[in-house]
């Protein structure tokens, strides 16, 4: 059995995948793209990726492929209709970042809100120790409690955020973007509520022709004017240029991103323009990672190895 790795180093180098030599011959590269991905994976019986596509120009010369492994939830990477067409079995890893994920949401959501960016440098700029008094209060902030938290992707991750919002004292409204979510736990409402409600709106949501550009210039001149906007779902939910315009016409308060239109940030990203991180904060796809995250999803794919090869479905997309 010949194991492919194609991007090992999404993983982390500090994350052992020595675990994978149990099923046989193991090959891992540092990155792939896709110029360089059909010939990693011509002879490859099982495939492990996680951004690089996956679709009929990197596998048409590839005839041994059984199985592909995502290193992540996500599998937009994936054209499934052509794995379908090859009877090459999918499976994802699922449930192995919700803690880190939903911990990283609130630490983009209190950062802004607290201005901690600016009390920080404050104090390190040596104008607290320069005052005369005990506190600096110059810039507002307000409570979590009595606000509106909205979501939109009420899965595992939209789940444990609103269940931590509820415990910061805020009310949780969700919207459901295919209308087919079964959640009664939290007010499910239509998008335009959603926006004109939402004190902090947080996005976990796949990405989907459904999700991409949702929130737009049109979206977001519906929000409040105080509003937060969390993005730790896929950049392209979010429509880059239109956020700009409205951090920067103030049609919204501010924004923490995790995930980008195109990662890393390209020049052209106009968001990259602003550098006020009261505005804007941007942390570089990392809201997954911790390291027990990214241990969990090592172990995930080798379990779903595992169970391929024993015949069970185990996190099998197709």
């Amino acid at each position: 059995m010949k194991i492919v790795v194609l991007e090992r180093n999404s993983v982390g180098t500090d994350i052992p995948v020595d675990c994978y030599n149990d099923f046989g011959e193991v090959t891992c590269y540092r990155n792939t793209v896709l110029e360089d991905a059909a010939e990693k994976v011509k002879d490859a019986d099982i495939i492990i990726a996680n951004k690089c596509p996956m679709n009929e120009e990197t596998l048409a010369d590839a005839p041994n492929v059984k199985l592909i492994c995502e290193f992540a939830t996500g599998y937009d990477n994936i054209d499934l209709e052509y794995c379908k067409s090859r009877g090459i079995a999918v499976a994802n890893a699922r449930d192995y970042c919700t803690a880190a994920v939903a911990q990283h949401t609130f630490a983009l959501a209190l950062f802004l809100m607290e201005h901690l960016r600016h009390y920080d440098d404050y104090v390190k700029g040596g104008a607290y120790g320069a005052q005369d008094r005990f506190s600096n209060f110059d810039l507002a902030y307000g409570e979590l409690t009595g606000k509106v938290w909205g979501v939109v992707g009420m899965g595992n991750i939209g789940k444990r955020v609103a269940k931590i919002a509820e415990v910061f004292g805020c009310k949780v409204i969700f919207y459901s973007v295919t209308g087919n979510s079964t959640c009664t736990d939290y007010e499910r409402v239509s998008f335009e509520q959603l926006l004109a409600e939402a004190d902090i709106l947080s996005l976990h949501c796949p990405l989907s022709d459904l999700t991409r550009n949702l929130i737009d210039k049109n979206a977001l001149s519906k929000m409040k004017k105080t509003a937060i906007l969390i993005n730790v779902a896929r950049g392209p939910v979010v429509n880059n240029r239109d956020l700009y315009e409205a951090l920067t016409e103030g049609t919204i308060a501010c924004a923490g991103l995790d995930v980008l239109e195109a990662e890393p940030i390209s020049a052209n990203n106009p968001l990259d323009k602003i550098k006020d991180s009261n505005k804007l904060i941007i942390t570089p796809h990392m809201a997954w990672a911790s390291t027990e995250a990214r241990t969990r999803v090592v172990e995930e794919v080798y379990f779903n190895i595992e169970a391929f090869l024993k015949g069970e479905d185990r996190n099998r997309v197709i």
